[in-house]
């Protein structure tokens, strides 16, 4: 499959990484010193799953390796705009745009501008960081959830998902993936806000310094996670929020740790 990351930035690069590592035709739209270090010297992934060092196709001009089969779509929501008038164009009938950004906007902004059918909306799961142009750290989980925005199992996203599944990076199809985004977007506005304030990690902020550290990468059908998830449903009907994080406190820190499958 031929697959456009835009935005190679920590996510974008960590996934592109993981896709050209299993056999997929990759391009990397990076701009700056990251375009530059990983044109002249591939990009370098410390991993909890491995370290590995890729050879990829990195450009600016995505129009320039047209067309794909798959555009995952990366870049900040404040590029949107930008990088939609980018990749006009470029995709393959038929083909998707996945957007992995963060928020519950995005998937109406590029539908408007592709169309409804070309677009697909996905969370990304992963903890990793841009270290240094064309150097990433992933340090927790590693996976993306995704799905149609009407809820359909289609052939196309079955594709995706078994392209994923080889480059280890599948989470789920979702049937309802805009619960989803609510879920992560209720998650990362509550806990994110606290633990950037304290400075402090997610699980240490819940659980305590000594069992955050010896907490694994969490998938996101945690309890806490399903949690969350209804709770993302009734703001969607009720447009409002009442969370307590005790009870959310008490049910992660009383599980034992497990790890991803």
């Amino acid at each position: 499959m031929k697959i456009l990351v835009m935005g190679a930035g920590a996510v974008g690069a960590y996934f592109g990484a993981r896709l050209r590592a299993s056999g997929e035709d990759v391009v990397l739209c990076a701009r700056g010193e990251n375009l530059r270090a990983i044109r002249e010297h591939g990009l370098d992934l410390t991993s909890i799953r491995g370290d590995l060092r890729v050879e990829v196709t990195a450009t600016d001009t995505p129009r320039d390796f047209a067309p794909y089969d798959l555009i995952l779509f990366c870049v900040k929501a404040y590029d949107t705009d930008d990088a939609s008038q980018a990749i006009a164009g470029c995709l393959k009938p038929g083909g998707a745009i996945l957007t992995l950004q963060n928020g519950v906007e995005n998937e109406a902004k590029l539908a408007a501008i592709f169309g409804r059918d070309a677009v697909m909306g996905g969370n990304a799961r992963v903890g990793v960081e841009m270290v240094a142009p064309g150097k990433i750290v992933h340090l927790s989980t590693g996976h993306i959830d995704f799905g149609e925005l009407d809820g359909r199992e289609t052939d196309r996203a079955k594709t995706i998902a078994e392209v994923f599944q080889r480059a280890g990076i599948l989470g789920e199809i979702s049937a309802d993936i805009m619960t989803a985004r609510w879920d992560k977007l209720i998650w990362n506005g509550a806990l994110n806000t606290v633990t950037t304030l304290t400075r402090r990690r997610v699980a240490t902020g819940l659980c305590g310094e000594g069992y955050a550290a010896k907490l694994p990468s969490a998938r996101p059908t945690s309890p806490s996670r399903r949690r969350f998830r209804a709770r993302s449903r009734s703001w969607r009907t009720r447009s409002r929020v009442t969370p307590s994080m005790a009870p959310i406190s008490s049910r992660v820190c009383s599980r034992p740790p497990s790890r991803p499958k």
